[in-house]
């Protein structure tokens, strides 16, 4: 068989078993059978399937993503990070498009003690968007800030998905985390001004809220100081440890996890009940990303041996494209596939023919494992043919003006 067309037969297995609605795990352990059996000679290639499991999850890489995913899940379970949403409301009471300010700012700073896109756009799209949209915000400024500082968080340290991405293709880990920062914090800024400028030329697209003047001064700042301040250290202990050379991502998601205990443990919120939800939900999604790294190893081997990742790199030195032309089409190739499949299965479909390219035409690996985060992320936002199930769960308002943020059910996994 040709490269094209073991692409094609491979990637035809894919489509089908995603249109059924298998999940991606299970999806890409198909084709990794019967591209075992063809291409890795039968039973001996079900035999290499089966050590791929244990080598690929037998890794210390891995060990940051249920350690970041448990740090969001101790926050949101036990309600820190709804506390702190509620006191940079307060804080920002005098801003244009006032709710709207806070969902970035307050979807930035959860962005940098969770790492998880999914539980950012929870907690912001559970509470803020609801109200937003109950006080006549527009749509544009009630749910665009959310799902865009949703993608701030698989930039902005921790970052589970940063963590996959540096497994799956060999980027370190570390440069990854600490890249992301200041392009995700500039992001940030951006999406700020855009809705400060926005609530202030189009003042009926953002309603003028005026129960917060009821606030006194210490009543707006003392929250902030309680309630926001001390979590970054959370932020701190992960951030700073790396900085300071005296962590490895894994050493510095394990102190980042301990903090998140102690934080709650001295705001007096982690209960037997919260910590058993929080360690659950971990163990859910980190069960399911290690299958999921299962089947991309040997994914990756059978485009390897089939000769399919060769043949497409002759191809691509034929035509000769320059660096950029070449980085272009990969990110296009991201927004496209971001209308039909999720973050992981565009990672473990392009990785494996991305970063052989990448190397071959001497592309800085970092900085391209970022944009491609951020063409992920924005290929997530593109108009999509996904099910509906694969969104998130339906979300409880915030309630009147100037009652506490309510506690949205927790999203599926």
């Amino acid at each position: 068989m040709s490269w094209l067309e073991i692409i094609a037969l491979l990637g035809g297995v894919l489509a089908m078993l995603f249109a059924i609605g298998t999940p991606v795990a299970l999806a890409f352990l198909g084709a990794n059978l019967i591209g075992a059996w063809l291409f890795l000679g039968s039973g001996a290639g079900i035999e290499q399937l089966v050590r791929n499991a244990s080598m690929s999850v037998n890794s210390f890489s891995l060990v940051p993503i249920p350690l970041f995913v448990l740090m969001g899940e101790l926050l949101f379970h036990c309600g820190l990070a709804y506390k702190a949403i509620e006191a940079i409301e307060r804080l920002l009471h005098r801003l244009p498009a006032r709710l709207g300010c806070v969902s970035v700012v307050g979807g930035t700073a959860f962005a940098a003690l969770s790492g998880s896109s999914i539980a950012n756009t929870a907690l912001l799209g559970g509470t803020l968007s609801q109200e937003m949209l109950r006080r006549g915000y527009s749509t544009t400024l009630a749910l665009g800030p959310v799902m865009a500082v949703g993608g701030i968080a698989v930039l902005i340290p921790p970052s589970t998905l940063a963590v996959m991405l540096g497994s799956l293709s060999g980027i370190s880990i570390t440069q990854l985390l600490i890249g992301g920062l200041v392009p995700g914090l500039l992001m940030a800024a951006l999406f700020l001004l855009f809705v400060i400028l926005t609530g202030h030329f189009r003042p009926q697209s953002a309603p003028r809220d005026t129960s917060a003047s009821a606030y006194t001064l210490a009543e707006r700042i003392v929250p902030f100081l309680r309630d926001v301040v001390p979590l970054f250290g959370i932020f701190v202990a992960v951030i700073g440890s790396m900085l300071a050379g005296i962590a490895t991502p894994t050493e510095a998601a394990g102190l980042g996890a301990f903090a998140a205990l102690i934080a709650t443990a001295l705001y007096r919120k982690l209960s037997w009940a919260a910590l058993t939800k929080a360690m659950t939900e971990t163990a859910k999604v980190s069960v399911s990303i290690l299958f999921i790294i299962v089947a991309s190893t040997t994914f990756s081997q059978i485009l390897s041996f089939s000769g399919a990742t060769s043949g497409m790199l002759q191809l691509i030195n034929a035509v000769d494209p320059t660096p950029m032309t070449l980085i272009v089409c990969m990110l296009l190739i991201l927004l496209v596939l971001g209308c039909f499949i999720d973050q992981i299965s565009m990672m473990m479909i392009t990785l494996p023919i991305f970063m052989p390219l990448a190397h071959a035409a001497g592309i800085e690996v970092v900085w391209l494992g970022l944009m491609m985060l951020v063409a992920i992320e924005l290929g997530m936002l593109t108009p999509a043919l996904r099910h509906p199930a694969d969104g998130h769960a339906g979300c409880q308002p915030l309630g009147a003006a100037g009652q506490h943020l309510t506690r949205p059910p927790r999203p599926s996994s």
